[in-house]
């Protein structure tokens, strides 16, 4: 094994997306990119939907606490329609600016992308090595989890529209920003209650160290996914790999 994980045999694996599965300029060159120019599209067609509408509920419960912290964010304005959209498309673009881990955001960026994953125009870039570990640890048994601050659907539409074909058939779980925040060790409990295993038995990938560092405070084992384009960190206790190839030793040895 690796040696910053221990001898606890490594019964799920839990991804980041951005920068550990996929190039950081894909999310936000081509997806945030695709978001920004099809927001008010979107929102013109449907932004009387309950969904839709639950989203700019909690945009506006976010935009609320941004005023009160005096960020100065663009403002709101209730009606008429036309208007309310451009104040939401002006907020909107604030908060990708920001690559603020909204929850809001995030579920109305993932119904936008659904558009462009279903008609072609997005195919998910993933690192060449990531399709095929992908395979190999579902073929071997492992249960596979994406946690992302993406909404569950954009996880799910990410890996079901990839370069390499559809992959969410490897994929057991998605957790995102509704179980809690990335940086938080209790989102790692929760995620372990779900996935009803131990910590020990939970490996997890990120490109970021905080993460990294609730997750092992949560006695779940952790790599550092150290990629092209990723931006440079003090790596502090934790095992830096550079691709998925460099953990095939935690597959579980089966007799031949």
């Amino acid at each position: 094994m690796t040696s910053s994980l221990t001898s606890a045999p490594i019964v799920h694996i839990v991804l980041d997306i951005e920068g550990t599965t996929t190039p950081i300029a894909f999310v936000h060159e081509t997806l945030f990119s695709y978001a920004r120019s099809q927001v008010r599209n979107y929102l013109a067609v449907h932004f009387d939907s309950d969904e839709t509408r639950a989203d700019l509920a909690q945009l506006r419960e976010e935009h609320n606490a941004d005023v009160k912290l005096n960020r100065q964010p663009p403002p709101l304005i209730n009606a008429p329609r036309d208007a309310e959209i451009d104040s939401f498309v002006a907020y909107i673009n604030w908060l990708i600016d920001q690559d603020r881990k909204s929850t809001g955001l995030k579920s109305l960026q993932g119904k936008i992308w659904m558009q462009g994953y279903h008609d072609g125009t997005l195919k998910a870039q993933l690192f060449p090595d990531v399709a095929p570990a992908l395979k190999a640890w579902h073929h071997a048994g492992l249960k596979i989890s994406i946690f992302s601050s993406g909404s569950s659907l954009a996880q799910k539409l990410l890996f079901g529209h990839t370069e390499a074909g559809d992959l969410s058939e490897f994929i057991d779980s998605y957790f995102d920003t509704t179980t809690g925040s990335k940086t938080a060790i209790d989102s790692y409990r929760c995620i372990a209650s779900a996935l009803r295993a131990p910590a020990r038995e939970i490996l997890f990938i990120s490109d970021v160290v905080a993460e990294l560092d609730a997750a092992s405070a949560a006695g779940i084992q952790t790599l550092l996914s150290v990629r092209p384009g990723n931006p440079q960190q003090f790596p502090g206790k934790q095992q830096i790999i550079h691709t998925f190839d460099e953990i095939s030793d935690i597959m579980p040895q089966h007799d031949t």
